[in-house]
Parts: structure tokens; C-alpha cells; sequence
């Protein structure tokens, strides 16, 4: 019987176990990266349990646990030992569904089963060319903002590699100063989680690029391949020193895999009215949802 002792803190030792697992079970949901879980450690607890080529993962969050998977090769049996550990949860996440062939799987053990539907975690998913070309009228207002930015700014664009690391690090500091994340613990999470990427962004496979205006880095976007069609970006931030900068480096992005991947998912909104606007003027070509099961929703197994 799956049991809480089972499962092991994720840690960074563990990279290799995870590329080597999502390699032949590929992922479409940022939320189950290795980057995310080691990256936000502090804050969301992951560990996993791992049999027969199956992973489950948990994470705590202010002391309430919740579940996902299997995912990869698993069976009917399984599952239902990860939902018995979730109905002891006593927790409104108790299980969490990143993908449509759980979600199936689950309906077909129990089709009563209430699952509620968490748009605020939906990840967006943009196609490459259109990101890259911004085409038609639809973008317009975009391509305007990125024009202007060109003809006030004197910009230039590098990959972070080991020599920059201190100065992407100074400039997270910078950001976090101007967003006041001191007065909100997400947001200070998240600062610590991007710093923590950065300064193993080698180990974890990462990739950066960096927008300079008059030498100094303006904005920066944090990237990996999520699957063999799709990267996600896990950071993207600017400083307000030249306007239009975070619609730069998102297109001067897109442009740099274009041809290599097809899809580029840019994560979830949280549910923050301005970053839900945002997200959606450049037309995702579709979500990657997310769905969750309350504790008392599980039936008796």
C-alpha cells in the first residue's frame, strides 16, 4: 500500500532521474518541470515516489498536501492508491489532473467524480511562428509598441551564459525593488526561486536571453524545452527603463527557436487581471488546462 514515507524530497541530485523519465514521458503542463519543483522548493515542498517506471508527485503548500499522477506507465491500481492518499488529505487540492489522459482515466474509474476546472493554472500555449512573425491586424498594437521601443532605445540581445550570471542576479535584485516583493511573500518566492535558477541555470539545463538597453539588461527571459515541440519560458521580467521592453524580448525570443519548436508555453496567469490580459492578446493556440479533485469528492476505494 502507497504510503506518505514513501515518497523523497525532490533535490537538485535528482536532474538526471527526471530528464531521463520525462524524455520517454513527455509533459505539456510547466507546473510538473523539474525546474518548477527544485526552483520553488521553499515554498511548495515537492517529492515524488517512483515504481516500475511510474512517478507521483506531492506538494505541500502551508502544511495541506496535494497529489498528481502516475504519470508514465502505471496502472488502474495505482491511481487508486494515490487517491486514498489524497482523500486523507482533508484538502480542496487534494488531487491535481495536468493532463487529459489522467483525466480520462480517472472518469473512467469513476464517472461521477467531481472534478472543477482551475483556469487560473491554465498554462498558455502560443504557436512559435505566430509569436515570432506577429502577424495580421490582430498584432498590430504589438508590433507598433516594439517599433517605438527600437527607435527610442539602444538595444542588443546575448544568451546568459556562467559570465553573466551576477549581473542577471543584480538585475532580479533591481526588479524585486521596483515591484516591492518584500510586501508580498509570493512574490518574494518567486524572487528567490528565479535567483535559484539562475545560479544553477547550467546544472538544470536552462537557457536565457537577455535584452540590453545602453548596455545595462532591461529585460530577461528564462527558458527550457518542456517536450521535443514546445518550450516554456519559466522567467520573463523587464525593468521600466525603456517601455515595450517585455514585448521585445518575448518576440526576440520567439524568433530565436523558431524552426527548432513549434509551441512555446508561457505558463499560467494566477488568476492577476493585468497578466490574464496580457496572455491573451497574443491569442494562445490553446491552454494546457489543469483540474482539481476536493478530498471530499473522493469516493471510498
Amino acid at each position: 500500500m502507497l504510503d506518505i514515507s514513501d515518497f523523497k524530497p525532490v533535490t537538485l541530485d535528482d536532474r538526471n532521474f527526471f530528464k531521463s523519465f520525462y524524455e520517454r514521458f513527455p509533459i505539456q503542463h510547466s507546473d510538473n518541470t523539474f525546474t518548477n519543483m527544485v526552483c520553488w522548493n521553499d515554498y511548495a515542498q515537492y517529492e515524488y515516489y517512483t515504481n516500475n517506471d511510474a512517478l507521483v508527485i506531492s506538494s505541500t503548500i502551508e502544511n495541506k498536501t496535494s497529489f498528481r499522477g502516475p504519470f508514465g506507465i502505471y496502472d488502474d491500481n495505482l491511481l487508486k492508491e494515490v487517491l486514498k492518499l489524497a482523500k486523507k488529505t482533508n484538502h480542496p487540492l487534494a488531487y491535481q489532473i495536468f493532463d487529459e489522459e489522467t483525466k480520462a482515466r480517472i472518469l473512467a474509474l469513476y464517472p461521477d467524480i467531481n472534478l472543477s476546472s482551475d483556469r487560473d493554472y491554465y498554462d498558455y500555449v502560443y504557436k512559435t511562428d505566430i509569436l515570432s512573425k506577429l502577424p495580421g491586424k490582430k498584432f498590430l498594437n504589438i508590433r507598433k509598441h516594439i517599433n517605438s521601443f527600437k527607435k527610442r532605445c539602444n538595444y542588443t540581445t546575448e544568451p546568459m551564459t556562467s559570465e553573466s550570471v551576477q549581473d542577471v542576479i543584480d538585475f532580479f535584485f533591481k526588479w524585486c525593488e521596483w515591484k516591492e516583493c518584500k510586501k508580498n511573500p509570493i512574490m518574494n518566492y518567486e524572487k528567490n526561486a528565479t535567483i535559484y535558477s539562475v545560479k544553477h541555470f547550467e546544472q538544470l539545463g536552462l537557457c536565457g536571453l537577455l535584452l540590453k538597453n545602453e548596455n545595462e539588461i532591461s529585460a530577461i527571459s528564462i527558458y527550457e524545452e518542456l517536450n521535443k515541440d514546445t518550450i516554456v519560458i519559466h522567467y520573463e521580467k523587464g525593468l521600466p527603463d525603456c517601455e515595450g521592453n517585455y514585448k521585445v524580448i518575448n518576440n526576440e525570443v520567439a524568433r530565436l527557436v523558431s524552426g527548432k519548436y513549434d509551441y512555446i508555453n508561457r505558463e499560467s496567469d494566477l488568476g492577476i487581471d493585468g497578466l490574464r490580459i496580457a496572455k491573451m492578446r497574443y491569442y494562445p493556440e490553446f491552454f494546457a488546462k489543469v483540474y482539481n479533485i476536493d478530498a471530499n469528492d473522493i469516493p471510498e476505494i
